[in-house]
């Protein structure tokens, strides 16, 4: 793996010095880069040195200029890049070329399915921005944020990542587990478990989220209380169909636990789960994702020894639009063994990797994951997850895009693949959905997730 190594004043963001031991407040002359040199959220805003990575511009906030966008409308988001073509794809028969700017999970895929799997690559583009009033957030962050409660907290202001400019691995995990994304969010979402021969079934879920960190009139106000609330009611398979999960986050797991409430249809009863998250089953994927491997990680930090390996350039899905279009049908982009690459889209982007082994004493499938984390967003995009033999198990990606209903990056369709076994889990497909994600329409109420909501919403 090679490593960014730059010795310019880029090297505050850089960040091969990840072995200071103190939880620190970054000073005031690293925090002075940021919006010069750096962009607000961390990233290096120059280009890299062979122009494969563009220098960041930042010049949309929100929907671009000839945009058609109708505020919260779930429209299926407009393609602003569908004229362009990819520049080359990495196949199995020239991935030594590219093989510094891949994970050793994208490898691992070009072998196995060396006769279909490729990585389509693009012309980069860096145009999206968050709000001028999220970056002055994001540059109190860094001068005020720490991580407290021994790895399990973090002391800071709600509404952008609390260290642009991270010194170790658990302040980049509170980056992905706290980032600007959806105040709100209403989906009714596709899955698709795919066998190794190619058959399918398929799930549905109405699923909702309020995201507290994100609520407008909380922006830059101190982390605390409850993180975000979560509604899945199961439509898709029958045998799923009107069971309801409520939970909810808090922002400190050394002082609270992850709730969560279950209706039962068959008994019409309503149970609290004895302990939710970690590598429980997700509903509705058919064992193939654990509820702690949504958006590639979550919940609470307390089962992994974090350590940030350092920054590198990879090749990463960005800007994917293009499989979001309400023209996509499952049938030409589900194949067997993995999607189809046709509809997908990579970009050379310089990510955070993060190591996270299990601590001893502690209990979890995965003995180790690295996830690789976009420095232009702060969320994870790619991981690779590690069974207790530390043997290579699955390879999960993320289609990411900025959302004009945010004015920042939206996690999409994922994709979650089993090495062993050679099937793979498709999440949080909208394609064929006449609404795609319903996003800041603030509409949601924490009293739509306690324990009588699930009842009256599985009736």
């Amino acid at each position: 793996m090679k490593f960014v190594t730059n010795k310019t004043p880029l090297a505050v963001a850089v960040g091969l010095m990840m072995a200071a031991s103190a939880w620190a407040k970054v000073p005031a002359s690293e925090a002075d880069h940021l919006g010069k040199d750096l962009t607000c959220v961390g990233a290096i805003k120059a280009a890299n040195k062979e122009g494969t990575i563009p220098e960041f511009t930042g010049k949309w906030v929100g929907a671009p200029a000839g945009v058609a966008h109708v505020q919260a409308s779930g429209k299926h988001p407009a393609d602003i890049y569908a004229d362009e073509k990819p520049l080359f794809s990495i196949t199995a028969d020239n991935m030594d070329k590219y093989a510094d700017k891949l994970s050793d999970g994208q490898k691992a895929m070009l072998k196995k399915y060396a006769k279909t799997f490729q990585i389509p690559v693009y012309q980069g583009h860096r145009d999206f921005r968050y709000t001028d009033e999220v970056c002055a957030v994001l540059k109190k962050n860094a001068l005020e944020s720490e991580v407290t409660e021994n790895g399990l907290g973090v002391k800071g202001h709600f509404g952008a990542i609390n260290f642009p400019i991270p010194k170790n691995g658990t302040e980049v995990i509170w980056n992905n587990l706290l980032p600007t994304r959806a105040y709100t969010e209403s989906i009714v979402r596709d899955t698709a478990s795919v066998l190794s021969d190619g058959s399918i079934t398929y799930g549905r879920q109405d699923n909702r989220n309020l995201d507290m960190v994100n609520k407008p009139e909380n922006l830059g106000k101190p982390v605390e209380g409850p993180m975000a609330y979560t509604m899945t009611k199961g439509l898709l398979p029958d045998r799923e169909k009107g069971g309801v999960t409520n939970s909810v986050e808090p922002t400190n797991f050394g002082k609270d636990k992850r709730l969560a409430w279950a209706y039962d249809p068959g008994t019409r009863r309503v149970r609290q789960v004895p302990e939710y998250g970690f590598d429980q089953p997700m509903v509705g994927t058919g064992g193939k994702m654990t509820i702690d491997s949504d958006r590639l990680f979550n919940g609470s930090p307390e089962r992994y020894n974090w350590k940030l390996i350092g920054k590198k350039e990879m090749y990463i899905p960005a800007n994917n639009y293009k499989i979001h279009q309400a023209t996509v049908k499952y049938a030409d982009l589900l194949k067997q063994h993995h999607a189809n690459p046709d509809f997908m889209r990579y970009e050379l982007r310089r990510v955070w990797v993060v190591e996270g082994t299990l601590k001893e004493g502690y209990r979890h499938l995965y003995g180790k994951r690295v996830l690789f984390v976009d420095e232009d967003t702060g969320q994870a995009v790619a991981s690779d997850m590690y069974d207790a033999r530390s043997q290579l198990w699955q390879h999960a990606f993320i289609n990411t895009y900025y959302s004009f209903d945010i004015k920042a990056w939206h996690a999409g369709t994922s994709f979650y693949h089993d090495l062993n076994s050679g099937s793979y889990m498709a999440y949080n497909l909208f394609q064929e959905r006449p609404l795609g994600p319903v996003l800041n329409k603030g509409d949601l109420t924490p009293s739509m997730f306690t324990p009588e909501a699930a009842r009256n919403a599985g009736n």
